[in-house]
């Protein structure tokens, strides 16, 4: 049964108006190529955003299931069909992809397609993607296409609107990029200006705790606790400015491959053994991404500076549309109540107000002489 609206006018509305709510790069992508395979009531649809290597940056696809796309492999290059449409600039309709003398075959896990209706998406004179669809959902007629010139026309209609959105999504996360800048520079002031005037006070405790020893130690211990607490106050609001600064990675890469990437570095900086493994984790907002990244590298800081751990395994998996992290550790442990207890917190409240902030959970077990497990879950978009 066709899911395409009975008006094609109406099509392209509902696919606009799905369009028009996504600011945010990916969720434009994904929104394009579901609005385009139910519009023309295809099997299947995908966009690819070229690099400059060769490659796609981006390769967003509808109609295959996570494991499917997970077999398939690694992104396609440009090459054959796709290479042709981002090169010349022209709509390319086929009754049968694998006929067409540019076609050079797929990966053993991909889907069969025939039928094939691919143009390019352009801003001006460039172009900035590439969409398609295949195998469409309807009678053909004997060696033609199922892809008829109204369809034609309908997408690209939809790719002219697809390129003022991918457009208007990149302007706004080029604009956000900035303000990030700004508010980067702004923390920067602030950080200087803070954790200075607790190391200046730091150093005066601590020279008057010196000119005590001798004559009045009981003075001097109370300014060498004094010390103590400066110190942990600086701290304190280094990593509380820290924490504030989303990595630009995050944005470009995604949370998986930053969170690969920074492991991999982890690994490499430190005795203990850090690995890294994820399982078909979709795409998640931005704030829960950032959200997730955030405990990861608390909880590694903990586990490799304070555990006493040789190794320590990151996973992060999917759960229903949301992701589960976890972090565990070999170390010495701890119990969790003492520690809250002497007011130590090892940056668990932080981790819990994180979770909590964008609707998710943490929990954490430990005990001494087993390791610690911080898992941290957080629902979908």
């Amino acid at each position: 049964m066709s899911h395409r609206p009975s008006s094609g006018l109406a099509a392209v509305s509902t696919a606009l108006l799905a369009m028009s709510r996504h600011l945010e790069v990916r969720d434009v992508l994904k929104t394009i190529v579901a609005s385009a395979r139910e519009l023309l009531d295809a099997e299947y649809a995908a966009l690819g955003v070229p690099d400059d290597h060769g490659g796609f940056a981006q390769f967003v696809v509808d109609g295959v299931s996570d494991a499917q796309w997970k077999a398939i492999g690694p992104l396609p290059r440009q090459h054959g069909i796709l290479a042709s449409m981002l090169r010349d600039a022209k709509v390319e309709r086929l009754a049968d992809v694998r006929k067409d003398p540019r076609f050079e075959g797929w990966p053993s896990a991909h889907p069969d397609m025939s039928d094939f209706l691919g143009l390019p998406i352009k801003d001006g004179d460039e172009t900035i993607g590439a969409l398609f669809l295949a195998n469409k959902r309807c009678p053909k007629p004997d060696g033609g296409c199922g892809f008829t010139a109204e369809d034609e026309e309908l997408l690209s209609i939809l790719a002219q609107h697809a390129a003022i959105a991918l457009t208007n999504a990149r302007l706004y996360e080029r604009s956000r990029e900035l303000t990030i800048a700004e508010e980067r520079s702004r923390l920067a002031h602030e950080l200087h200006d803070a954790v200075s005037q607790k190391l200046f006070s730091l150093r005066l405790t601590a020279q008057a705790a010196a000119a005590l020893v001798d004559r009045d130690p009981a003075r001097a211990k109370g300014e060498l606790q004094q010390v103590a607490v400066l110190a942990a106050e600086a701290a304190d609001e280094l990593r509380a400015a820290v924490v504030e600064l989303r990595p630009a990675a995050l944005d470009e890469d995604g949370l998986v491959n930053t969170l690969r990437t920074h492991i991999q570095v982890l690994d490499r900086a430190h005795t203990a053994r850090v690995t890294f493994d994820s399982r078909v984790v979709r795409a998640l907002p931005a704030a829960q991404e950032e959200a997730l990244l955030r405990v990861a590298q608390e909880a590694l800081h903990n586990a490799l500076r304070h555990s006493g751990a040789n190794e320590v395994d990151v996973v992060l998996v999917r759960r229903g549309q949301g992701a589960v992290l976890s972090v565990t550790d070999n170390g010495k442990g701890f119990e969790p109540k003492t520690v809250r207890r002497a007011g130590r917190h090892l940056g668990l409240v932080s981790m819990r107000d994180r979770a909590n902030g964008v609707g998710g959970t943490l929990t954490v077990e430990s005990a001494p002489g087993k390791g610690t497990t911080i898992e941290m879950e957080v629902p979908g978009g």
